[in-house]
């Protein structure tokens, strides 16, 4: 489960301090200094009581005018400090089962009952209320490819507990495992947010607990989706980048995408079939895999 930080600091800090304090080292948080020093700032910003009420009033009076993109992470974010370097810092709100927004929007629209990894590594900070609950797991990343339904034989359940007011912790990417449930009453966390220029080709996994197996991919980018566009808009050059990409493009996930680009441009069922018996002998294990699938619902 994420690493529980005990850290004891009674100093406030404003936003602008603690975005200061961050850039001064960066952020990294295999690094024990740096980690440290983002710990450091984040609670110091945390004992600041009034900062975040401030900001929302700001933000109210402004109709939200000025940052209208950088605030569109989700329904439940509010972008504190946009990306500075490595990090950003953002707070998000876990409302309960008695809150009307909970109960218009659903729970999939605060990521509740979605278990799920991550990307990135990440500290997050109890700040206001009694703090959503997780499930917290496990699992060893390096042991799957990511394929849709693929078993996971390391993934295991560590305890059920809350980020209560106070409590600090570091999320480690691409181990620690979640499935998140709605607070006993409105919450609120903090989050300083490491970020790199490789993370958009970085997997985060949808996991199907009862099964113990990958249920998807959530961490498409657009790249992938343009590809989809053009091959599908037709075009020589679109034909010949997407083939290339399928068989030497270094992320799996990107050669994945073209190939279901090329096998949705093909005009009937053996044509498909033809595309992604190709796919499978393209060198990657995930596409393979996937690739395999695919046939198997054609024959269906």
């Amino acid at each position: 489960m994420p690493c529980v930080i005990d850290l004891v600091d009674e100093s406030a800090a404003s936003l602008a301090e603690a975005c200061d304090g961050l850039a001064a080292l960066g952020v990294d948080f295999d690094d024990p200094e740096r980690l440290d020093n983002a710990a450091l700032w984040l609670r110091r910003l945390g004992n600041d009581k009034q900062f975040l009420g401030d900001v929302l009033i700001a933000e109210l009076a402004q109709r939200h005018r000025e940052d209208v993109l950088d605030s569109a992470y989700g329904p439940q974010v509010v972008m504190l400090a946009p990306p500075n370097g490595n990090f950003f810092i953002r707070a998000n709100l876990w409302p309960s089962t008695d809150e009307h927004m909970l109960r218009a929007s659903g729970g999939t629209s605060f990521v509740y009952g979605l278990p799920h990894d991550h990307n990135f590594s990440f500290l997050t900070l109890g700040y206001f209320g009694p703090g959503y609950w997780s499930d917290y797991y496990e699992y060893d990343y390096g042991e799957v490819v990511g394929a849709c339904g693929e078993a996971v034989p390391s993934l295991r359940f560590v305890e059920r507990s809350r980020l209560e007011e106070g409590k600090l912790m570091l999320y480690r990417a691409h181990r620690d495992v979640h499935a998140q449930h709605p607070a006993d009453a409105l919450s609120v966390s903090l989050n300083v947010m490491h970020t790199t220029g490789a993370q958009g080709w970085l997997d985060q996994y949808r996991f199907d607990l009862d099964q113990g197996k990958i249920g998807a991919i959530v961490s498409g980018g657009p790249s992938e989706a343009f590809m989809r566009i053009a091959v599908g808009l037709g075009g020589a050059e679109a034909f010949d980048l997407a083939t290339r990409f399928a068989h030497h493009h270094p992320s799996d996930r990107m050669r994945l995408a073209c190939w279901d680009a090329l096998a949705g441009i093909s005009g009937d069922v053996a044509s498909r079939d033809a595309v992604w018996r190709d796919a499978e002998l393209a060198g990657s294990r995930l596409v393979a895999m996937e690739a395999s699938a695919r046939r198997a619902e054609l024959a269906a």
